[in-house]
């Protein structure tokens, strides 16, 4: 898509910030500079949010459907654009969001054994395993380690213990990491040895940055049998909390299961997510590539920053999203994040959530303007060193 096709990324003012993003913005103090949830302080693309006000305006504020061939159709031309791949429409089901999209996979679809989660991992999706009754088996990343990889061995051992479900997060958060096809292939072939099943998590797919490229787990020959994959546009276009991700489901027969569960299996979505999830997919592409080329820019700039600033942090090459996974615990800080809002006014993820019993690991969001981002290495640059 040429430069001039393309539809600008607007940088939020503080006060924009803070009236846009309230729990990013509106739960710090006005001299703190939130680099934590992952939200991007950028105005929604215009033409995703002229849909919204439309919709709004027509007084669409009911219940959705239950089912939308218009959202599948638009997801289904979406991935065909970007990945080569797309599942057929009548795969694609409706959910309120992704973590809540894993839960009814994992709840519906997998058997009663434990659910592998790879460490460090997001957040949110830490306890999925406990919530729908099944033990939580963590499959740990060296922090040492050069490139952050799923232990295959380690993998085969937690099927062979027990475990039948693995939460595929790819794109990763917060590694940043893009798996390869031969990496998934080599995940598909331990599954298929054990008979489990993967749940992946393909929110960030659409924020793959330059140098990489995002194949769908269901892209991968011998998976539709036993996977399902969670997609949504929210991430990539700022509207998370309009409620509305999709599950992608190739097994007839666990459609089938899915579809006949009772409506409080899965939470109702928003009208007004489908809207914008429709219009980010059909009309969404010359916003997003600029998007895409300005969280690279950021990426070099945060790379530059910290060998400039915090040479002594490390920060793993970052393939995709806008989330950086940093080690500063050659600093000494036990708790990296708490020192950094104390001493430097800056709020970042601390990495003991992503990674229990991690020390000095953080996550920094630098979905932000070139001078934020600036202001934030600078302020942590003061607060740890």
């Amino acid at each position: 898509m040429s430069t001039s096709d393309r539809r600008p990324v607007v940088d939020l003012t503080d006060a924009e910030a803070r009236r846009a993003l309230p729990l990013k913005w509106g739960t710090v103090p006005d001299d703190v500079i939130p680099a934590w949830v992952a939200e991007m302080d950028y105005a929604v693309d215009p033409v995703v949010m002229e849909a919204v006000q439309r919709a709004l305006a027509d007084g669409v504020t009911g219940y959705p459907l239950e089912r939308s061939p218009e959202l599948a159709e638009a997801y289904a031309g979406w991935a065909a654009r970007h990945f080569g791949w797309a599942p057929s429409p009548e795969a694609v089901r409706p959910v309120v969001d992704v973590t809540a999209g894993v839960r009814l996979a994992i709840d519906v679809l997998s058997g009663s054994g434990g659910v592998v989660f790879p460490t460090p991992g997001y957040n949110a999706q830490h306890g999925l395993a406990g919530i729908t009754g099944r033990a939580e088996h963590l499959l740990e990343v060296p922090e040492s380690a050069e490139r952050a990889e799923i232990d295959l061995d380690r993998l085969d051992r937690l099927f062979a213990d027990g475990a039948q479900t693995l939460i595929l997060t790819q794109p990763h958060n917060p590694w940043g990491r893009v798996f390869t096809r031969a990496e998934l292939e080599g995940i598909r072939d331990v599954v298929l040895r054990h008979g489990a099943r993967v749940v992946s998590d393909e929110i960030h797919a659409p924020l793959v940055l330059p140098g990489a490229e995002h194949v769908s787990y269901l892209a991968i020959d011998g998976t539709h049998d036993h996977a399902v994959a969670v997609v949504a546009a929210s991430k990539a276009f700022n509207t998370a909390g309009l409620k509305c991700a999709q599950l992608v489901v190739p097994s007839a027969a666990d459609r089938e299961r899915l579809d006949a569960e009772p409506m409080s299996r899965n939470d109702s979505w928003s009208p007004l997510g489908v809207v914008a999830a429709r219009t980010a997919y059909d009309h969404g592409d010359p916003w997003l590539a600029s998007l895409v080329e300005r969280l690279d820019q950021q990426r070099s700039l945060l790379a530059s920053l910290l060998a400039e600033h915090l040479p002594e942090v490390r920060m793993r090459p970052i393939e995709a999203t806008y989330l950086a996974w940093l080690d500063a615990s050659a600093h000494g800080h036990h708790d990296a994040a708490a020192v950094a809002l104390e001493r430097g006014r800056v709020q970042l993820s601390d990495g003991a959530s992503y990674a229990p019993g991690s020390t000095g690991h953080v996550r920094l969001n630098f979905a932000t303007s070139p001078e934020r981002l600036t202001e934030n290495v600078e302020r942590l640059a003061k607060a740890w060193t």
